[in-house]
């Protein structure tokens, strides 16, 4: 459980319990949205694979686009993952390897399953640097999600598959992939963070 959960959630649990005693119909209507948020907020364990070259999924959730998408001048392809309200939205790291940027960038709220959500929603995108390269993944808000959670900073070390941050209350992650790497994932497969293995990239080069 992320520890945020229990300030959202447990506001309307007390509530709803309180005015059980009054029997006011919509009372259980707020006890049912605070266990709803207690889920939201569920952060489970997860086994990352072993493979020295993987790339694994920084999201739970639906892969609506695989696309070609320079980035930085280099080729490589875009894939994006759509969490919807029931998938677990921890975010993960894709790779280990050194954050060597963060730029959070203000935009619109529009559903995070259209294509121009990449580019025109609200985001922050972060940069690892590894032997092989940067690989670079962004959180980004949809039309419920409104805030964008980053629990690291410019300079941490992360491994493969540790926490980052998180998007609330549904959203979308985009994981941009060099050209060299093997895409182990096709479009419309719903994906687990930290377990999934998105590619194979040989980030010790």
């Amino acid at each position: 459980m992320v520890r945020d959960g229990y300030k959202f959630a447990l506001p309307p649990l007390i509530v709803g319990i309180a005015l059980m005693a009054l029997r006011w119909w919509w009372a259980g209507i707020l006890v049912a949205l605070g266990i709803f948020v207690l889920y939201f907020f569920r952060d489970p364990e997860r086994q990352i694979p072993a493979d020295p070259d993987a790339v694994v999924s920084p999201a739970d959730g639906r892969v609506v686009e695989i696309v070609d998408e320079p980035q930085s001048g280099k080729s490589g392809k875009r894939i994006s993952i759509f969490l919807s309200v029931f998938d677990v939205h921890v975010n993960r790291s894709p790779v280990g390897g050194k954050i060597a940027r963060m730029e959070y960038t203000h935009g619109r709220f529009m559903a995070a399953w259209k294509g121009k959500a990449s580019v025109e929603n609200e985001q922050n995108l972060i940069a690892i640097e590894t032997p092989g390269g940067q690989m670079q993944f962004k959180q980004i808000a949809g039309w419920v999600a409104r805030r964008i959670v980053v629990w690291k900073k410019i300079g941490d070390e992360v491994k493969i598959g540790e926490r980052v941050g998180m998007i609330r209350f549904g959203s979308r992650v985009d994981v941009w992939l060099p050209a060299d790497a093997e895409i182990l994932v096709q479009r419309g497969q719903h994906i687990a963070g930290g377990a999934t293995q998105l590619a194979r990239w040989r980030a010790s080069k």
